[in-house]
């Protein structure tokens, strides 16, 4: 077996990863980042990325939101919220109040260029558009110009724990053949299980090993799996994840950004010619990543969104496939190939009765509401009557999962019993604990940069107590 010698092996290398590898190096230690992928492929999630959720109220910028008063409270309100309260409040904390710093450091301190993301419609919360790519290759840069590597094409299969119970090696092959990584402390930053075709099957349901993956192929679960063999406690939904509204053209894998926002200005329909899910329950930041997952379990996996011409403006439509036009809604579902277009019709004319409409307000929560129907409509309820009508086939797509590692605060990852682990470390989406059935949009690439960074500095200090221990 082949051995290579750092003070700290990060195991992942998408924003969690690279946070905690560069804040590393900064403190001075030796790192080795593994990537399980080859190098054009790096980055996982991250790479198919691009919205960093921060408090705007908090931050000094340069630019104009349109979300004002957007605030470190607001920000943790938000993930206990859409978790139903079920979110770890301290991890939702740490969140909320490390997500100042952590922006100010990637832009201030270390350079990487962002632009303000105009909220889409009924977007309630400020953020910032970062390229996930970019990213990747800008914090890769600084980690190797600091003096850290990167090692691609090397899988994580296992841990090792010396007789004092201290994690100090990561086991991989690299090239198919084996290499310990060995190091003082080992951070867990892989991504989540989401893209394994058995787990979704195994974790989800019959039918999911099919579910279309937006992010990174490489996210199959295996380092996760190495932490829990050597005694990490489990956290989170494990039966439940980000499952986004994506077009139903989308690739099987990798498909990136192509959701359709703008929903929940007009209805969605199944093959059934049913409704299924109020669509203006709250803005889409609090309900795509759920109702993807509602569409999916729908006959053939697949849904329609379906909208008249006095909001199509409002529809962001980010996917490979195109929209449909017809001048009725007869004709729009007939080409949607609906199989009950006559079901689909009686939906929409007894929504249209339903709707009673005061003066539209496609950023707040206007209460323009159809109720006496089954589910009924909270906000946006227009009736559908301006032609032409537009319908976009909609499926659920796989963004990442909610289960993983269970770690404190400081990103130390607990055994079964609930005490720490020495030397190993978590951040990320290979961590449990924050995410339940919904998730506040933008909060993933913010979480895993908050807590990279935190897992360096966790790190750093448990290696300096280490070696004044030995002395």
């Amino acid at each position: 077996m082949r051995r290579r010698a750092h003070d700290l092996v990060v195991v992942g290398c998408g924003i969690a990863g690279l946070c905690a590898g560069v804040r590393a190096t900064e403190l001075g230690l030796s790192v080795a980042v593994l990537e399980k992928a080859p190098e054009e492929h790096r980055g996982g999630h991250t790479r198919f990325t691009e919205s960093f959720r921060i408090p705007t109220e908090d931050i000094d910028l340069d630019a104009e939101f349109n979300v004002e008063d957007y605030s470190t409270a607001d920000f943790y309100s938000d993930i206990m919220k859409v978790t139903d309260f079920r979110a770890d409040e301290d991890l939702a904390k740490r969140v909320a109040e490390g997500s100042v710093e952590t922006f100010e450091w990637l832009t201030d301190d270390l350079g990487l260029e962002w632009e303000y993301q105009a909220p889409h419609p009924g977007y309630t919360a400020g953020r910032v558009w970062l390229d996930g790519e970019e990213m990747v290759a800008d914090l890769v840069s600084i980690l190797e110009a600091a003096g850290g590597e990167v090692h691609y094409d090397t899988e994580a299969r296992g841990l090792h724990r010396d007789d004092e119970g201290r994690v100090t090696a990561v086991d991989t092959r690299v090239e198919g053949r084996r290499t310990r990584f060995e190091g003082e402390a080992v951070i867990l930053a892989a991504g989540d299980y989401g893209s394994s075709k058995e787990r979704r099957t195994r974790y989800y349901g019959p039918g999911y090993g099919n579910m279309k993956v937006r992010g990174s192929r490489y996210n199959t679960g295996e380092a996760i799996d190495a932490a829990m063999d050597v005694g990490a406690k489990s956290d989170g939904e494990w039966g439940d994840a980000h499952m986004a509204i994506i077009d139903a053209q989308s690739p099987d894998v990798e498909g990136g950004i192509t959701r359709i926002d703008g929903y929940q200005y007009g209805l969605i329909l199944n093959h059934d010619g049913e409704r299924f899910v109020d669509e203006g329950e709250d803005a889409r930041a609090h309900t795509y990543a759920k109702f993807g997952r509602r569409i999916f379990e729908q006959p053939y996996h697949e849904a329609f969104i379906v909208v008249d011409s006095k909001v199509v403006d409002d529809v962001a439509h980010m996917g490979p496939g195109r929209p449909i036009t017809a001048d009725s809604i007869e004709s729009l579902v007939r080409r949607l190939d609906i199989e009950r277009p006559e079901r689909a019709v009686e939906t929409v004319e007894a929504y249209n009765e339903a709707c009673d409409p005061g003066e539209y307000e496609p950023n707040v929560l206007d209460g323009n509401s159809a109720t006496g129907i089954e589910p009924p409509k909270s906000n946006w309820a227009l009736p559908l009557d301006e032609p032409p009508f537009t319908g976009y086939p909609v499926t659920g797509g796989m963004t990442f999962a909610f289960g993983g590692v269970a770690i404190t605060p400081d990103a130390e990852v607990l055994d079964t019993t609930d005490r720490t682990i020495p030397g190993l470390f978590a951040a990320g989406n290979s961590t449990g604990g924050l995410f339940y059935e919904n998730y506040p949009g933008g909060t993933g690439l913010t979480n895993a940069a908050v807590f990279g960074r935190v897992a360096a500095e966790s790190a750093a200090e448990y290696v300096e107590t280490e070696r004044a221990r030995a002395d």
